[in-house]
């Protein structure tokens, strides 16, 4: 997949949509789906135009009020990696600053979608606006298409048991801790990537006598965003460590008790770790960390041994629920023979 940040010259004829897909949901795939599909019949290139930051988040520091900005759901390494897997070609990331904001309709259409995309078809959402002050809607772009040349469609919500599928469902989803949910949406449980970074190795050396010799060793990514939609202590199952998933216990947020940095960092601790990484083997790993279910909100706590005893709580829970959840696994793959 061709990743460009910030527009170019005209490039092959494109199918282009257009959007921030936060979480790539199952809203987001069926639109990629019918413009990949599209894209086939018409011999061009799909493409998809983003922006970053989310508009949303300039307007909020543009009034001084940082707190509307909406809450992250993806990365934008996780947001790439599942639109490349929808089939997409080609991703151009857009910076949102004020001449974007106050570009008029017409001007994005003729210098973005036409002048630099080559848009040949254009697919949309029911509520897709665009241009400053949000001026510009469908009607316009069709007009615009059928007077300029290039086709234009529209794709109506899409509705997951009588629910419409949204970036912010989803959001509202993992802020209520329903994972379950959160995974209905999207389509896929919820998870992060990134690369495993070097912490403070403090989890080393709480209650090492109870955690084992090397305490809770933790793998830490960062989570460049300042608002995560999800927060709190969930359990995990992490992917790329080893030839199979590792269940595990983690936390997504900002450490209150050891740092309140205000830096977000999802800390995963492997309930089994594999002995071939040795003690040194995760760094730099790239990782997926899938969150399978919340155990509890983040809290701060009075001192070191207050923490790595709400810590070895949280481990007897998630080898609980684990059990649980690979018990009704094992009874599903029973019926299925059946």
């Amino acid at each position: 997949m061709r990743i460009l940040r910030g527009l170019s010259r005209s490039g092959p004829p494109a199918a282009v949509t257009v959007g921030n897909f936060d979480g790539v949901h199952r809203g987001h795939q069926a639109m990629l789906a019918l413009l990949v599909n599209e894209a086939a019949h018409r011999g061009l290139v799909p493409t998809v135009l983003t922006f970053e930051p989310h508009p949303r988040d300039f307007f909020a520091a543009l009034a001084g009020r940082p707190e509307q900005a909406p809450a992250r759901i993806a990365t934008l390494r996780d947001k790439l990696v599942e639109l490349q897997r929808c089939g997409v070609q080609q991703v151009v990331i857009l910076p949102f600053d004020r001449p974007l904001a106050s570009q008029p309709p017409q001007a994005f259409i003729d210098d973005m979608l036409l002048g630099a995309l080559n848009a040949r078809y254009v697919l949309v959402g029911d509520d897709f606006r665009f241009g400053a002050k949000r001026a510009g809607d469908y009607a316009m772009l069709d007009a615009a298409g059928e007077a300029q040349g290039f086709d234009v469609a529209r794709m109506m919500s899409y509705e997951v048991h009588g629910l419409r599928v949204s970036s912010s469902a989803v959001r509202e989803a993992l802020a209520a801790g329903d994972m379950a949910l959160a995974a209905r949406l999207l389509g896929r449980p919820y998870s992060i990537s990134g690369h495993v970074v070097h912490g403070r190795k403090l989890g080393r050396t709480l209650a090492a006598g109870s955690a084992g010799d090397d305490g809770y060793r933790t793998l830490n990514l960062r989570f460049p965003h300042h608002r995560p939609a999800a927060r709190g202590i969930f359990v995990v199952r992490t992917h790329g460590l080893a030839a199979v998933p590792l269940d595990g216990v983690a936390s997504l947020g900002v450490r209150p008790t050891v740092e309140d940095a205000g830096r977000v960092l999802l800390e995963v601790h492997c309930l089994d770790w594999p002995s071939a990484l040795g003690a040194e083997g995760g760094y730099g790993k790239l990782v997926r960390v899938e969150l399978l279910h919340k155990l509890r909100d983040e809290a701060r706590y009075d001192g070191l041994d207050a923490l790595a005893a709400a810590i070895a709580q949280d481990e007897a829970e998630a080898r609980r629920w684990l059990a649980a959840a690979h018990a009704a696994q094992g009874r599903q793959t029973t019926r299925d023979r059946i």
